[in-house]
């Protein structure tokens, strides 16, 4: 009978399923509210707010739907999925910064964002 309910944990309960459900709906509502009553002056601060509620419903979700723990699988399952975030940051800091680095230095100097910062010559635009 122990083994059932071992399981049956292993797998969650509806009270566990309706706290993460609960937990989603308000971190998705409370960044929606941010956005619509435009609660911070400055884009970067508010995108940086949505950023943190983003994280944090992944938490949610991987702890009440995925059952993500240092003890399911012996650890292995939380080791495997440190490993992919940094493979993923790896990916995207590298990603940004070839763009940004290319788009620095490929545009020509005439065009506007480009090394000189100029307007760009009409004339000479093919």
């Amino acid at each position: 009978m122990t083994g059932h309910v071992a399981a049956a944990e292993a797998h969650g309960s509806l009270k566990g399923y309706v706290t993460g459900f609960v937990l989603s709906v308000v971190l998705t509502a409370i960044p929606f509210w941010l956005v619509i009553a435009k609660v911070f002056d400055r884009p970067g601060a508010t995108a940086a707010v949505l950023l943190g509620f983003a994280a944090v419903q992944i938490v949610v979700h991987m702890v009440y739907f995925l059952h993500m723990n240092a003890k399911s699988e012996g650890g292995w399952s939380l080791l495997a999925l440190m490993f992919t975030v940094v493979l993923v940051i790896i990916a995207l800091s590298g990603s940004l910064w070839v763009m940004y680095h290319l788009n620095t230095n490929m545009m020509p100097p005439s065009m506007p964002g480009g090394p000189m910062g100029g307007q760009p010559d009409m004339h000479n635009m093919p």
